[in-house]
């Protein structure tokens, strides 16, 4: 992972976010890395809160956090699964746009399916200029989203843990 190749400075204890690969070299690209500026980091846990109920969620996985995470909530918001069925639903991530790790590479048109996601998508996809490929269960490394969701009406917490990587949900 991105963490176990952070240096400790010498003399100091410090450890600097290995995240810093995600920055750029370019001082004309906007991120670069220059003293004082915020870096632009994929890490982005959230939370959302409604009417009797809140709820924080995240998910580790670089460029898929977003695409997952908002996958999630439209699965548990608009289309009604409970927090673990929403978690575990089929997602597919898009990779068109520069990655945001180094050496960032860049795959136009490139989406990817769970094996789940029902194939006559994939190729209706396809046809309109889409190339995708399936993830299968081993090489999927993208995310592991997990949520607590808490309802106020009955003071009941939800957990949800994602299959997808070492993940649990535990209470007491």
């Amino acid at each position: 992972g991105v963490m176990r190749r952070s240096p400790v400075i010498p003399g100091t204890g410090l450890v600097p976010s290995g995240r810093g690969n995600q920055s750029r070299t370019d001082p004309a690209h906007p991120s670069c890395l220059v003293p004082g500026k915020r870096p632009r980091l994929t890490p982005n846990p959230a939370f959302a809160a409604a009417p009797g109920w809140t709820m924080p969620f995240g998910t580790p996985g670089g460029d898929l956090q977003t695409q997952a995470m908002l996958q999630f909530f439209l699965n548990l918001t608009v289309f009604g699964l409970d927090p673990q069925a929403a978690v575990e639903a089929p997602r597919f991530g898009s990779f068109s746009f520069p990655d945001s790790f180094s050496p960032h590479p860049y795959y136009p048109g490139l989406l990817k399916l769970e094996p789940e996601m029902p194939k006559r998508l994939g190729k209706a996809l396809a046809e309109r200029g889409h190339t995708v490929e399936w993830w299968t269960h081993e090489d999927w490394s993208g995310t592991g989203v997990c949520a607590v969701v808490a309802d106020k009406k009955t003071g009941v917490l939800y957990g949800a843990a994602d299959r997808r990587r070492t993940s649990y949900a535990l209470g007491w």
